[in-house]
């Protein structure tokens, strides 16, 4: 395993007005945004702070699965590979909510759920952080 399996990666806030969220952190930590167009359509937001990125943030009102989910912070773990991590999951007794997936330039994510019901993403991704 790489130093990096297991760690933090990512954290994400999932929200219907990311305008107001923009707003909000950008007064409280001193964020900016960056506009990142996503290959299926919308505009994700990359929160930057000291000129290196430190979160994202996401539109989830056109996502119908997310129907009646709150706004909520979404943590993402690094693992070495994604597809592997999948198998041992669910020998694990965790399950996919959303399957593997390629996300040019940021790398190879799924959605999971442990036995306790907490989901969270794992992802394989493209780079190192400094």
């Amino acid at each position: 395993m790489t130093e990096n399996h297991g760690v933090v990666w990512w954290n994400e806030l999932n929200t219907r007005d990311p305008q107001a969220a923009m707003d909000y952190y950008g007064k409280t930590l001193g964020w900016s945004f960056d506009e990142m167009e996503m290959a299926g359509g919308g505009t994700y937001y990359v929160a930057m702070h000291g000129g290196k990125p430190t979160a994202g943030v996401y539109d989830m009102s056109a996502d119908a699965f997310l129907d009646g989910v709150p706004a909520h912070w979404f943590t993402y773990f690094a693992v070495d590979d994604i597809d592997a991590t999948i198998k041992v999951s669910d020998q694990a007794k965790g399950s996919v909510r959303r399957a593997a997936m390629d996300i040019p330039g940021v790398g190879r994510m799924a959605i999971m759920v442990d036995p306790s019901g907490a989901v969270m993403g794992m992802m394989t991704p493209e780079c190192e952080t400094d």
